[in-house]
């Protein structure tokens, strides 16, 4: 299975660090990010989890939940956040999914489906697929995929920056420039015509293009 945005994200239930969820009941009427780990106890995603957990008041101005995943147990999991708090000063506050049968890693196409049925003789190499961030909306649609290789750790900034410009399009009729930040001037919608636009914008744009109205970061 090959995950899109656009796509509902799969639910499905399964343990985690803070007790057995049903996905999308957890996610709520708010935002979530799911981020996986190939293995515990791997030097990258040590990294990663504590960075994570210290960033988590962030996530929680904006309404947004965040989980972590590793196809290891939940009994591993729970070993591993002593790690990650001595080495990164952080303790994991979130929870983290186990999936020792696969199943969660396979739903959201991580693994394929003939890897087998168990985390068991895994490595951190067999499962270096396993390394995503899935942003989903309120409304249980997948918003944005990104996948990385086991050697790169992730941006976490980067990862709010994104979720600042799905949340900002999601309410107005802009789109965010490159290397955009909050609170930094937007482009109208390709989607919203000059009529439309005016009563969207009176103050007006400016238009170094005619297909590029840039506009300052709408409020609210």
């Amino acid at each position: 299975m090959t995950i899109a945005i656009g796509q509902t994200a799969p639910d499905f239930e399964a343990d985690t660090t803070q007790g057995r969820i049903r996905f999308h009941e957890w996610i709520g009427n708010g935002w979530a990010i799911l981020f996986s780990h190939p293995k515990d106890f791997t030097p990258v995603c040590t990294t990663e989890l504590g960075t994570m957990a210290g960033l988590k008041p962030e996530f929680d101005k904006r309404n947004c939940k965040i989980i972590g995943l590793s196809v290891d147990p939940v009994e591993s999991h729970l070993k591993w956040e002593g790690d990650i708090a001595e080495v990164t000063g952080h303790a994991v506050t979130y929870p983290m999914i186990g999936d020792p049968s696969l199943e969660v890693s396979k739903l959201y196409g991580m693994l394929p489906a003939d890897a087998g049925t168990t985390s068991e003789g895994r490595t951190a190499a067999t499962n270096q697929t396993v390394r995503v961030v899935v942003f989903i909306g309120p409304d249980k649609q997948v918003k944005a995929y990104l996948a990385y290789p086991m050697t790169a750790g992730r941006n976490f900034d980067e990862v709010l920056r994104l979720l600042d410009s799905l949340q900002l399009t999601a309410k107005h009729k802009v789109a965010t420039p490159a290397n955009w930040k909050h609170g930094q001037d937007v482009i109208i919608a390709g989607s919203v015509n000059n009529e439309d636009a005016k009563k969207l914008f009176p103050a007006g744009w400016k238009e170094p293009k005619p297909y590029l109205r840039i506009v300052p970061q709408p409020q609210g």
